[in-house]
């Protein structure tokens, strides 16, 4: 068998379970359960890449399927603690299609959909000895079985990703997708996911059967994809080679709509896996660029990136991106998309950068030539440091100042937010080496900048002032103690930069201060 009933859930589920940092889902079957046999039986959850869709298809697979005895598995998980445990367990046919497979091997869609097509013609063949005519529709072969089936569809949009793909094959594999779920008789529970969420061209739509959960809409299934703060703890008592504040610093941040913290599973398990944080996600499938989100419209979305890199939350109505949605011009679509694709998070109307991890691919984005005047300033930002470094105040304050001359509507200083913005692109080399915070409140008031070095390093506390001076700048950080977030460093640099509105012109005082 190819999707029938086969025994590679059962399989990839036991691998699961002997994996070192292994995470319990089980109760999502306890969540899916209701829509078996309902007239909301058709189910679509989209996440990002690598957040734990295969592992919990592949769950469902090993729970429902009658084709094997999977009690002992599931004896000692969550969901064996629950009132209605066996009532469907190894109960139903369950077909499973893992859609990647195949993609990648495939020189054209028809080559590609006959390859599946063939497979699920000989597992009925075989199981129920039916006859199978060449004019015969999907639905005519599963008819034929007298059957019923739960279908377990995953990356359903794997073959969206392929150059090959023209538009008429994405709605010819629409239209088979649609013969082989929809107001289909035979169909007991279908259970779809994918990055992408349903395309929807109308009411009369080829797939409006199903509902849809992604990262923006979720209030159901928030639990069951990504890690939460509970459960990462846990796996740092049972694995203390790595601290729950470096895994939070690296990988947290994203959120469900019921405002629950999650974090990047895989990014969570390789980190304990090797001892070390660092880029995992970022660094795997096709999607890995952010740039390729934004790259037909850079200026629709790069104030909003600049804002992001900063700190500062964009506040904004996401409308959804859809799997037709040929390319991203909209900044709405732009935006949603990233969201979807996991590259930012969304949540009371705002979006944020989820975590260290993804910060580190928002700096690439800054340094491309496609950024324009923003490229020009982080081209700088090593100069810099360097100048801050070695207190040279006058080519200091000449850099910031060159900054700030820019076309960049972010740069008037009509409020805090662009000098937020100025300084995080003047000094976006320090990330490097820094953990960087805005608006700490910290000491007596809240301080513009703390760099705060990830090793042993000097410290650095930047205050900006409008309309007044260097010193003054420097002032308030001794009065106001700002000096306490860092003053277990060993050496520490006051920044005072000022900007008068009359004449534009920036000054700098650098001053070291030894505790």
């Amino acid at each position: 068998m190819y999707y029938l009933n086969t025994k590679n859930s059962i399989q990839m589920l036991s691998k699961y379970l002997d994996n070192k940092v292994y995470i319990d889902k089980s109760l999502l079957i306890e969540e899916i359960n209701p829509y078996i046999n309902t007239g909301e039986n058709c189910i679509c959850i989209t996440r990002p890449r690598r957040f734990g869709k295969t592992y919990n298809a592949n769950m469902l697979a090993a729970y429902y399927t009658i084709g094997y005895d999977s009690k002992k598995l599931f004896d000692s998980l969550k969901i064996s603690q629950c009132d209605d445990y066996l009532k469907n367990l190894n109960q139903y046919n369950v077909i499973y299609i893992d859609f990647s497979k195949g993609a990648g091997q495939s020189n054209s869609y028809q080559e590609y959909i006959s390859m599946i097509k063939d497979k699920l013609q000989e597992d009925l063949i075989s199981q129920y000895q039916i006859t199978i005519k060449s004019y015969d529709h999907v639905y005519d072969w599963f008819d034929k079985t007298d059957d019923s089936f739960i279908f377990i569809l995953d990356e359903w949009d794997s073959i969206f990703y392929k150059d090959f793909m023209e538009e008429k094959d994405k709605i010819d594999y629409l239209e088979f997708l649609k013969d082989l779920i929809k107001d289909k008789s035979y169909v007991v529970l279908a259970y779809m996911t994918g990055v992408l969420p349903i395309a929807k061209y109308s009411s009369g739509s080829a797939l409006n059967n199903f509902t849809e959960y992604n990262f923006i809409n979720d209030t159901n299934f928030t639990d069951f994809f990504g890690f939460n703060d509970d459960e990462v703890r846990n796996l740092c008592t049972k694995y203390p080679n790595i601290t729950y504040e470096e895994l939070e610093y690296w990988y947290d941040g994203y959120y469900g709509e019921n405002e629950k913290k999650l974090f990047n599973p895989r990014s969570v398990s390789n980190a304990f896996r090797n001892g070390i944080c660092r880029s995992y996600w970022t660094e795997t499938g096709p999607m890995s660029e952010i740039a390729d989100c934004i790259k037909n419209n850079v200026d629709a979305v790069k104030k909003d990136i600049v804002q992001l890199v900063s700190g500062i939350p964009v506040k904004i109505k996401l409308e959804g991106y859809s799997a037709t949605d040929k390319e991203l011009k909209t900044r709405n679509n732009i935006l949603s998309a990233m969201v979807i694709f996991g590259f930012l998070t969304y949540y009371t109307g705002c979006l944020y950068i989820p975590n260290h991890e993804l910060m580190l691919k928002y700096e690439q984005v800054l340094s491309q030539k496609n950024m324009g005047g923003v490229h020009d300033v982080v081209k700088r930002s090593e100069q810099i440091l360097e100048a801050t470094f070695i207190q040279d105040e006058v080519t200091l304050a000449k850099m910031i100042e060159e900054a700030h001359d820019k076309e960049i509507d972010l740069f008037s200083y009509n409020n805090e937010n662009s000098i937020a913005c100025l300084l995080t692109l003047c000094y976006l080399k320090a990330r490097d080496d820094y953990k960087i915070s805005r608006e700490d409140k910290t000491g007596k008031g809240r301080c513009d900048m703390i760099f705060r070095p990830i090793n042993n390093g000097t410290a650095i506390i930047i205050e900006l002032k409008i309309n007044d001076t260097p010193e003054s700048a420097i002032q308030q950080i001794l009065d106001k103690n700002y000096i306490q977030e860092v003053e277990n460093n060993s050496e520490i640099l006051l920044v005072g930069i000022s900007y008068n509105k009359k004449d534009k012109i920036h000054k700098c005082k650098i001053k070291k201060y030894s505790s």
